[in-house]
């Protein structure tokens, strides 16, 4: 129905965002995420600009907002997961930037998608089967996914240097500082891990 809603924001709350488009207050629920990217926004009394979703219900209808079109396209995503609807999408989002919530499902890191509130093993295991499935059969994905993919190390790789390189390569493309990169990385025995469980060790001290 909207692709986005652009306006003065006349309210905003941890999970509510109220878009003043027209004359009319669109109230919108959002994401951690997104709360705290348009929050400057509020503070300086500036436009925003959030990508919308419309679920409807029975009873009901809910409009959501994301900061950016992979916000977007992640919640669209999590939704077809038999199980997972709105709220459960919400939190994941609340609990991960699109990018770290790609790459958890990327490396089958099921104990890092079930700290998100409200998610437990079960259905933490649940979105990654489905969702790594649909990678797996070439099905397109998200932009965010699409990163994710492409920041996975290859199988084999000579030498610890190399790996090493390419674990804080695919660590700063989650968006992490290189200090923060280097400190996840420091303590771990990168001799005897791959590339792959490098990045796991170093994921589980980041978050």
């Amino acid at each position: 129905m909207f692709h986005y809603i652009s306006g003065p924001l006349a309210a905003l709350m941890p999970s509510i965002a109220v878009v003043d488009a027209g004359g009319v207050g669109f109230k919108l629920t959002i994401s951690s995420n997104t709360y705290e990217k348009i929050s400057p926004a509020a503070a300086k009394g500036e436009c925003v600009k959030l990508y919308t979703h419309l679920a409807v219900r029975e009873d009901d209808m809910e409009l959501f907002g994301f900061y950016d079109e992979s916000e977007l396209e992640t919640f669209r995503l999590l939704i077809t997961v038999s199980g997972v609807g709105p709220k459960a999408a919400m939190a994941i989002l609340s609990a991960f930037t699109p990018e770290k919530f790609a790459f958890a499902v990327c490396t089958e890191d099921k104990k890092t998608i079930a700290r998100a509130n409200g998610i437990g093993p079960k259905t933490a295991a649940r979105i990654i089967l489905e969702l790594h499935d649909k990678m797996a059969a070439g099905t397109p994905l998200p932009s965010a996914f699409e990163g994710a993919v492409a920041a996975m190390p290859a199988p084999e790789v000579s030498g610890t240097n190399n790996k090493v390189a390419e674990a804080q390569e695919a660590l700063l493309v989650l968006g992490y500082s290189r200090t923060e990169v280097l400190s996840a990385l420091s303590g771990i025995d990168t001799a005897v891990l791959d590339v792959e469980n490098i990045i796991r060790a170093a994921l589980k001290k980041l978050m």
